[in-house]
């Protein structure tokens, strides 16, 4: 097996008495792509806001079980320094809309009170904005509104102002889902590269994305991990009847 960035170990989660996660045991490989996949309302977005703690936000909401990151119990840990070090990228993107596209990429530093010299600054609005295949579009426009990019920029700009936090996991939940055709290929692309540098785990529905760009592939359904392992084999000789019936579209 790779070596895991991540290890999810007997995890459960709640919404009061409802439990939405069931006893997941899951490891994430390290500098791979690992989607995550099922239905709407299996507990895909569930299992990704508990890796970076914002289940807990949620009223009522609780967890059992362990996840570990690189051997560190992230339930044990800060979660201000959790979401550092796993940064995640919504479904719709987000910029900060009063912000401008530099101000954006380091919001992470000055929300946490990191302090940064001015060349700091520069370099890491530079090193994020390069890596989300986005400075030569907004290199001469750094100080204008990130509102004013398209959807598929706005995405590219959300993935700069993650990375530029230099996580070790970065978790993109549907990234490409309200955007069209063109961008979510753009989007591919970039994930795809994206994992020499970072441990990418992508939730999505869609089963040709997860096919296209993901080395790991988790099926889950009804709150359970039904099937993990290698994308090649799930999507040709699936082990389980539930992973097959799916991606024959019986159910989803």
């Amino acid at each position: 097996m790779e070596s895991a960035v991540l290890k999810i170990e007997n995890f459960s989660a709640f919404f009061g008495e409802n439990q939405v996660l069931k006893e997941v045991n899951l490891s994430i490989p390290q500098n791979r792509i690992t989607a995550i996949m099922g239905p709407s309302g299996c507990g895909k977005t569930t299992l990704i806001r508990c890796v970076n703690r914002m289940h807990e936000l949620i009223p009522d909401a609780r967890v059992s079980g362990k996840i570990f990151l690189d051997h560190e119990d992230i339930y044990a840990t800060d979660p201000i320094i959790v979401r550092r070090q796993i940064g995640m990228v919504f479904q719709k993107p987000n910029p900060f809309p009063t912000m401008s596209i530099y101000d954006n990429v380091i919001a992470g530093y000055n929300l946490n009170g990191v302090k940064l010299t001015k060349g700091e600054k520069e370099k890491i609005v530079e090193e994020s904005l390069r890596k989300a295949a986005l400075w030569d579009e907004v290199k001469n426009s750094l100080h204008r509104r990130g509102t004013f990019l398209s959807g598929g920029q706005q995405q590219r700009l959300c993935i700069a102002r993650a990375l530029a936090m230099r996580p070790a996991v970065l978790l993109l939940d549907e990234p490409t889902s309200a955007l069209d055709p063109k961008a979510t290929s753009h989007i591919e692309e970039l994930i795809v590269q994206l994992k020499d540098t970072v441990s990418i785990i992508l939730v999505t529905h869609n089963m040709a994305q997860a096919a296209r760009v993901s080395d790991f592939t988790a099926f889950v359904y009804l709150g359970e991990l039904v099937e993990f392992g290698p994308s090649g084999r799930m999507f040709t000789a699936p082990k389980n009847k539930r992973t097959e019936e799916y991606l024959s579209g019986k159910f989803g």
